[in-house]
């Protein structure tokens, strides 16, 4: 029998234990794969991870302090000089030498402790030390250089961002190393590469180990200490610690005893006796709660394990109110410090629990503690030789998250709440629009950070507003193509009306998330933008008309939005689609629709996935368009091989500007879905809205006329 460590870790053996030692070394050789074969309560299939309301609604808000949303002037900081950055990585360097650190180089992930895509302030280590504030990056730092790597939505905000300390590695063009294909050559042979095992998948970590392995280095797990923490000190903001709030079943739709009932289901019919839950979304889903310690993100800081007939939440149980505290006792959920989470993971292995391990999600340090006490469990035996399995022995199960795809499936109750807020949501941005084309036509001077802060008064005055569900990208002219481009206070553009003006821009609600993105001209647009703008058009009407098998993967559908751009040689570096959370976060997975064809995660009815297809002229103008969309079954005439057939219905109503299109270009049937969807916004929305807003709508909604 393998070791249980050999075993959890897929190849993993450490040659030190966790805390409390200073640090931990491991060594790899293989890593598992991410595919796993699970039956989600009551589905089987494959997945593989990469995350009726009247006019004057009445909400009821609990725990009002614990939500607010401050307007992008508020909350914007200025960024570090280049010296600033220098002290930064001189502070950073200094540590390496230090007795129980004693690395060559250190990796600085965007993440938290749970792989988040949005974190709290205080976990933002890698924007810290680089001065790079977009939201995917990677820094790593050696002796003598910095690097920092990131993905084709951000390349052009890095530029403007880092210093010249550092390299920017645009990763994903033809001939940027990857990140240990680039220590593996700065480093001398038998390197010691610094981590902080909390900021990494288990699964992110073999694949480091065995690509660093290559050159001989060591990869060196810091339990006890970030490195980015020890520069920060003092000046790091405290961790949240807003109250947590019950989201209400009238919106989640399905009561927690149920939603634990499933999962221990699942759990008895894998073998399994327990599971660790690490993603912030999959807890607040399960559990029916919601938190504000991410921004724009109703999640809160927090581990879960779920036993066949116990549960335990690891949180500050500062946040926890009477209210909720007496909510968890009725589901019979027990109530932990967050930061005992390694030591229950000891206690699991001593009892021999076998635990459900979602390796794409939970940090290596859980996993690694895990394998270790399975190790020391069995050593205590002396039973670690290679022999058949031993019956009461603690074990683990790699596979995906069956709280993942569960929470991507949403049940009625979700979907109407979804309907409901997409359709405030529309009537907030009628009232906006309205006023900013009523502003542009006076010649009134407004910058980018104005216009998001007068959106957000709109979406505020609307009911069940909790927050924006990121930040709002705004951006005019050439800051347009930016992709996840962010307007600053004192950095920021006019809105030119002689420019495209991009807004993407969300909303939390108690009952649903929205996103949407609407590109538009106050002047008169060129022939290349309309062009752009149309072909963008095309491939989002492809997108929306597609009906497609039920075990189709989101990556299939990917071509269809890009074709038109294809044609006459254009396409954008960022996915089609995503998934999006109801009332939860407004990146979600498992599923997507993306060129990253890894991802075989079929669309199933009930999931939501964004439509936004784009086109981006650097240092000239972006465009965008997106909807948000319900993944529904089709009635087609032909059920070939037996299956269902699959396609969309759109959550999002706001008018497309009709200035931007090229009519020439299409087609007669392009032309009636356009005016098939104006005429769904104006029958939705025109009630919700009167005055300008409404004229604003009428005039936006009429039929065009075929050329």
């Amino acid at each position: 029998m393998k070791s249980a460590a050999a075993a959890i870790m897929s190849g993993l053996s450490l040659s030190a234990p966790p805390p409390p030692r200073r640090s931990a070394y491991l060594s790899t050789s293989t890593t598992r794969s991410a595919q796993g074969c699970f039956r989600l309560f009551s589905l089987s299939l494959p997945v593989h991870r990469c995350f009726n309301l009247t006019k004057n609604p009445i909400f009821v808000v609990r725990n009002c302090s614990s939500i607010t949303a401050k307007p992008s002037s508020q909350m914007r900081k200025k960024h570090d000089t280049g010296l600033e950055q220098d002290q930064k990585l001189t502070a950073l360097r200094e540590l390496f030498g230090k007795p129980g650190i004693n690395i060559d180089a250190y990796i600085i992930p965007s993440q938290d402790s749970h792989q988040s895509e949005f974190i709290a302030e205080c976990y933002m280590r890698r924007a810290y030390i680089s001065g790079f504030t977009g939201s995917a990056g990677t820094a790593v730092v050696t002796s003598n250089k910095a690097a920092l790597w990131t993905d084709g939505r951000y390349y052009l905000q890095a530029e403007k961002q880092l210093s010249s300390s550092w390299i920017l590695m645009r990763a994903g063009n033809w001939g940027v190393p990857s990140t240990t294909e680039w220590l593996n050559d700065v480093l001398a042979p038998g390197g010691r590469i610094g981590i902080d095992p909390f900021l990494f998948s288990s699964d992110a970590v073999s694949e480091l180990k065995e690509n660093v392995a290559k050159s001989n280095h060591e990869l060196v797990y810091l339990y006890d200490v970030n490195l980015v923490d020890e520069v920060w000190k003092e000046a790091r903001p405290l961790p949240p610690n807003k109250p947590i709030r019950v989201h209400e079943l009238k919106y989640a739709g399905v009561d927690v005893s149920t939603k634990l009932s499933n999962l221990r289901s699942e759990l008895s019919d894998h073998g399994s006796s327990a599971i660790v839950i690490s993603m912030l979304d999959e807890i607040a889903w399960l559990l029916n709660l919601r938190g504000s310690d991410v921004p724009h993100s109703p999640v809160m800081y927090a581990y879960l394990i779920v036993e066949i007939d116990s549960a335990k939440l690891f949180v500050d149980k500062s946040k926890v109110s009477p209210e909720v505290m007496e909510y968890l006792k009725k589901a019979g959920i027990e109530l932990k410090a967050y930061d005992s989470i390694l030591s229950e993971i000891e206690s699991l292995a001593t009892k021999g629990a076998h635990l459900w391990l979602d390796t794409s999600s939970v940090n290596a340090a859980i996993s690694s503690t895990y394998a270790t006490a399975c190790d020391t469990y069995l050593g205590k035996l002396g039973r670690k030789s290679k022999e058949s399995n031993l019956s009461g022995a603690p074990t683990a199960l790699f596979k995906s998250s069956p709280v993942s795809l569960a929470k991507a499936v949403k049940n009625h109750a979700e979907l109407e709440g979804m309907r409901n807020a997409h359709l405030r949501d529309a009537a907030a941005l009628a009232e906006f629009w309205s006023w900013l084309e009523d502003e542009m036509n006076k010649k009134v001077v407004l910058t980018e950070v104005e216009v998001a802060d007068k959106l957000l008064e709109f979406r505020a005055s609307q009911a069940g507003f909790v927050d924006t569900s990121f930040d709002t990208i705004s951006g005019s002219g050439a800051n347009g193509a930016i992709i996840h481009y962010r307007a600053e206070p004192d950095s920021c553009s006019i809105v030119d009306t002689q420019k495209l003006f991009l807004l993407d821009s969300g909303a939390q609600y108690l009952d649903g998330t929205t996103d949407i993105t609407r590109t538009v001209h106050f002047g008169q647009p060129s022939e290349r933008q309309k062009e752009c703008f149309t072909r963008v058009l095309q491939g989002h009407i492809a997108l929306d008309q597609a009906v497609f098998p039920e075990t189709t993967p989101g990556f299939v559908l990917d071509a269809f939005a890009r074709s038109s751009l294809w044609k006459v040689g254009l396409d954008y570096r960022h996915g089609t689609g995503h998934g999006v959370g109801a009332a939860l976060n407004v990146h979600e997975g498992p599923q997507s629709i993306s060129f990253r064809f890894g991802n075989m995660t079929p669309l199933l009815k009930g999931m939501i996935v964004s439509n936004e297809p784009g086109y981006y002229e650097d240092h000239a103008f972006g465009i965008r368009i997106e909807n948000l969309l319900i993944v529904k079954e089709i009635d087609t005439p032909n059920r070939f091989g037996g299956i269902a057939y699959i396609g969309f219905d759109k959550l999002t109503f706001v008018p497309i500007q009709t200035k931007l299109i090229d009519f020439t270009l299409l087609s007669a049937s392009e032309i009636d879905w356009l005016n098939d969807y104006h005429s769904q916004v104006w029958e939705k929305v025109s009630s919700l809205v009167d005055g300008s807003a409404r004229e604003w709508l009428w005039n936006n909604t009429r039929a065009v006329v075929k050329p």
